[in-house]
């Protein structure tokens, strides 16, 4: 099953896709995509329950950091896999002209 791909979404697919190895957390991938996190985190957490993402919480003592623990999200193989595929299909239904026309005389 695919997330509706609407345009955040695909914000935040790009940007977990610049390296999907990558551990990111949501303000650094918000950066990325050029979005706020009230934007970001409620997609993360909708790729999450897909299967697309897995996640942790970083294992941190606040006080000495000096700022919250951070969650850290990463690609599945699954989900880089449908991530892809699903940008590639979002970017093909966006440009017909690439679509498959039918030859002169065939129906």
């Amino acid at each position: 099953m695919a997330p509706r791909m609407t345009i955040p979404t695909q914000l935040v697919l790009r940007a977990l896709l610049e390296d999907p190895d990558e551990e990111r957390y949501g303000y650094d991938i918000g950066e990325s995509a050029g979005l706020a996190s009230g934007t970001v985190h409620p997609i993360l957490a909708r790729l999450e329950g897909l299967g697309w993402l897995t996640s942790r919480w970083e294992d941190v003592d606040s006080r000495i950091a000096g700022r919250p623990s951070r969650r850290y999200y990463r690609l599945t193989a699954e989900g880089a896999h449908a991530a892809r595929d699903a940008l590639a299909r979002t970017h093909r239904s966006r440009l017909p002209w690439l679509s498959p026309q039918p030859s002169p005389g065939t129906s």
